[in-house]
């Protein structure tokens, strides 16, 4: 269990005034602890494997509008892994300090792929193009996190706005092909879930190794049965669930990583605004995932230097993976919030030694290849447990705000709902040129909302349903009538960390 260093006022270092706060009774491993490196490690492996589908799932879209050869392949998934494991150990160490994981941005794939239309889907102008698009928009980022802009904002930001941002993290997710597609193997998904489920629920109690690997003993046991189907002909390769166990052989055996290998980035305005409207939709998803990861650690709410530090070492991330050449950038993920929900591992410690393991094969070609081979359906499976969890980590947050009030029910509705429906209603549209086409086309301000510069930010953040949920909740939050007490605000406080409990790793070395 969790045992923070006490300081002479009672507070802890990481989880602050603790006589007023609920520790998280599930917490197998606190932030500050540090479990057996043999654990750690396959530890730290299931945190990353919660966010495999995406760190490949980003990569793979971005391919697929691309004519890349096959070592090109390799090496840009190769790259996302290496690029996530040194933005975790920066995040983890001089960040925000919390267990978060830091990987491939969905927010950032709207605006990558309308650059890569825009260019004619050559790979090496393609990806030059969304290094200098990610390394300028993540510079904004850096100056917003280090300057002060999302710490000030807190006080605008109670339960109320909050609770829906980090409920639309995992609703937003919940129709991703690996979960929704129409030739699903529902089988090999629910029998992922259940196995998560069986080991998370009802066998932890009997079984310690279950209580702390769920989600690997889970995807393993999936995996090892699909591929025995496989081999057996019960799949075959046209069938979904099939596993390939050829693939993994077919690519390079060490992939040359480094800064700039696809040439010297190049800048385009108009790219570099729609790059930062994902930008800014990836800031509103991450603020809600420090509430959330805090939330589940049983630490309290972030205070402002720590949410400052986070939002400014995710730019740094950023402007790391432009210069890598990922045509994506850095955020933290929500999968990894889940696993800890899930796990009751919270440890920073185990997080870093994922992210140093994810270095080291992220340079492997064969690893990248074996990762692909995992079937939609046991990532699907994956996610549903994931995405539940966080649904019901935001929900729990309203536990500090009076649901008897009809302004709280109000806002907190129709920010769920517009959060749903909006995004919705963008993803039916043609795609972001097509937008800015009919934007162009509305009478008296078509001029203005025809611009690339507000064409492209609206439908980014129209795209992304915490983002357009935050913002609803947000103005309705701060503008209809309301108590401190009635909006949470006081219960709040009385749980958040103090400005100066969260002491920076520089800090940390000057004592």
């Amino acid at each position: 269990m969790a045992t923070d260093e006490t300081s002479q006022s009672g507070a802890t270092v990481e989880s602050g005034r603790t006589g007023e706060r609920e520790a998280a009774s599930f917490v197998e491993y606190g932030i500050e602890d540090k479990p057996p490196l043999g654990e750690s490690v396959f530890l730290g492996i299931q945190h990353y494997l919660t966010m495999v589908g995406a760190n490949i799932a980003v990569p793979l879209v971005l391919l697929g509008a691309m004519d890349a050869t096959a070592t090109q392949s390799a090496t840009l998934v190769g790259t996302f892994f290496v690029v996530s494991g040194i933005a975790t150990l920066l995040q983890t160490t001089v960040g925000n300090r919390y267990p978060l994981v830091q990987g491939a941005s969905f927010a950032l794939l709207a605006p990558a792929l309308a650059i890569i239309t825009a260019v004619g889907g050559d790979f090496e102008i393609a990806i030059r193009q969304l290094q200098g698009a990610i390394i300028v928009a993540a510079l904004v980022q850096v100056l917003i996190g280090y300057v002060g802009l999302m710490g000030r904002l807190k006080r605008y930001l109670s339960p109320v706005v909050v609770a829906p941002v980090i409920v639309l993290i995992g609703l937003s997710l919940f129709n991703v092909p690996q979960i929704t597609s129409t030739n699903q193997n529902w089988w090999l998904l629910g029998l992922t879930l259940v196995l998560i489920v069986a080991f998370s629920q009802y066998l932890d109690q009997y079984s310690r190794y279950a209580r702390l690997f769920p989600v690997l003993l889970g995807v393993v046991t999936a995996y090892v049965v699909a591929a025995l189907l496989s081999v057996a002909g019960v799949y075959g390769p046209e069938t979904v669930g099939y596993v390939d166990l050829a693939a993994p052989f077919d690519a390079p055996t060490l992939l040359a990583i480094h800064p700039l290998q696809w040439g010297t980035p190049l800048l385009t305005g108009s790219f570099v605004v729609g790059m930062f409207a994902g930008i800014l939709a990836s800031i509103i998803e991450s603020y809600g995932d420090y509430f959330a990861v805090a939330r589940l650690a049983g630490v309290g709410a972030p205070s402002k230097k720590r949410i400052n530090h986070g939002i400014g070492m995710e730019g740094i991330g950023n402007v790391f993976a432009g210069l890598m050449g990922t045509g994506n950038g850095c955020t933290s993920y929500s999968e990894n919030i889940g696993a800890i929900g899930i796990t009751g591992v919270a440890s920073r410690w185990v997080v870093q030694i994922g992210a140093v393991v994810m270095i080291v094969v992220g340079f492997i070609g064969p690893f990248g290849q074996f990762v692909a081979t995992i079937p939609s359906p046991i990532v699907g499976g994956l996610f549903v447990a994931m995405f539940g969890q966080i649904v019901a980590v935001g929900l729990s947050n309203l536990k500090y705000v009076d649901l008897d009030s009809q302004r709280n029910v109000f806002t907190i509705g129709l920010a769920l709902f517009a959060g749903l429906a909006i995004p919705a209603y963008f993803g039916g549209l043609e795609g972001i040129a097509a937008f800015r086409e009919s934007m162009a086309g509305v009478s008296v301000l078509g001029p203005v909302l025809g611009r690339r510069i507000v064409a492209d930010t609206v439908f980014v953040i129209g795209s992304t349903g915490m983002a357009v949920g935050g913002i609803i909740a947000l103005v309705l939050d701060n503008t209809i009538p309301g108590t401190r007490e009635e909006r949470g605000l006081d219960q709040w406080e009385k749980i958040s960390e103090a400005e100066s409990e969260f002491q920076t790793a520089f800090e940390r070395l000057r004592k």
